[in-house]
């Protein structure tokens, strides 16, 4: 075995672990999912005139609103991994249904509703989660968005006044941070966004039927894997091969020294604090069945 080698920060402290950086992701992105799959969030949905048959006419307008009324051109971009003809189907219609401000406002009366239905209202307005929103808010306002649309996007609205709504923000400010310098590892490792899936199906992560929710076509599977696998990263049967479990591992471990900068300037012991305070109402989302036990995160299998 290698040796261990300590991380510390530039005054010499103690800094957080890679391993650090990746749990406290864990715990936070199930508090932030919340959003796309509470029946709370959906009444608010179906409200401004979304459908709510499936999560997707809701989705994309919850998670873009922070861009504007923008095109499916630009969210396409941001969210990187879903299909062009997915994205367009929902975002050309979505502010013409309501605006963005419209659906700001939706998302927090929804997660107010959803956080008090989940947690309980002694929990909600209790100490150990003013303290956990307090500390996740710091890692949050401390979080570097440049060149990071989603994080620089959310990151720019105003803070909520209520402790668990200021969770919430910081959750999704910490994931869209997190996921936004994902893109940029999978640009590093020249994996495009249909690539970028079949590679992940092809190390375990999740099924293909799970990826497909993204709204690749089966041609366009079909042709990402042919060039994984003129490239020797994937077998002709969508395995991957040692180079491409190897890119993969790569990948990911970029995707936590980029996630790394908010959580080093919480310092070590915050964070350990952070993860005491998280772990039950991690466990409240996760008990409470409303998020699937399979997504294309590879949460617990990366």
């Amino acid at each position: 075995m290698g040796e261990q080698v300590e991380v510390r920060d530039a005054d010499g402290a103690m800094g957080v672990e890679p391993a650090r950086v990746r749990q406290l992701w864990h715990l936070l992105e199930p508090l932030h999912a919340v959003l796309y799959y509470a029946p709370e969030v959906f009444e608010e949905a179906a409200a401004l005139g979304y459908g709510t048959e499936e999560r997707w006419p809701s989705y994309f307008p919850f998670r873009a609103a922070p861009l504007g009324a923008v095109g499916s051109r630009s969210v396409t971009s941001a969210f990187y991994s879903f299909a062009p003809g997915m994205v367009a189907e929902h975002i050309d219609r979505a502010w013409a249904t309501a605006s963005p401000e419209d659906v700001l406002r939706a998302r927090s009366r929804g997660m107010d509703r959803a956080y008090r239905a989940l947690f309980g209202a002694d929990r909600v307005d209790g100490p150990e989660l003013a303290e956990a929103a307090a500390l996740a808010r710091l890692a949050a306002e401390a979080a570097v968005t440049a060149g990071r649309p989603l994080a620089a996007a959310n990151a720019a609205l105003e803070w909520p006044e209520a402790p668990h709504l200021q969770l919430w923000h910081a959750a999704t400010v910490l994931r869209e941070h997190r996921g936004d310098g994902h893109v940029a590892a999978l640009l590093i490792a020249g994996l495009d966004p249909a690539e970028s899936l079949v590679s992940f199906a092809a190390i375990g992560a999740a099924s293909e039927e799970r990826f497909a929710s993204r709204g690749w076509s089966d041609q366009e599977w079909a042709a990402a894997r042919r060039r994984l696998v003129a490239r020797g990263l994937v077998e002709e049967d969508g395995t991957a091969t040692e180079a491409g479990r190897e890119l993969r591992r790569s990948v990911e471990a970029d995707t936590d020294r980029l996630a790394a900068g908010p959580w080093q300037a919480l310092g070590a012991q915050r964070a350990d604090r952070l993860v005491e305070l998280l772990g039950d109402f991690w466990v409240a989302v996760l008990s409470s069945g409303l998020l699937p036990s399979e997504t294309t995160l590879g949460i617990g299998k990366v």
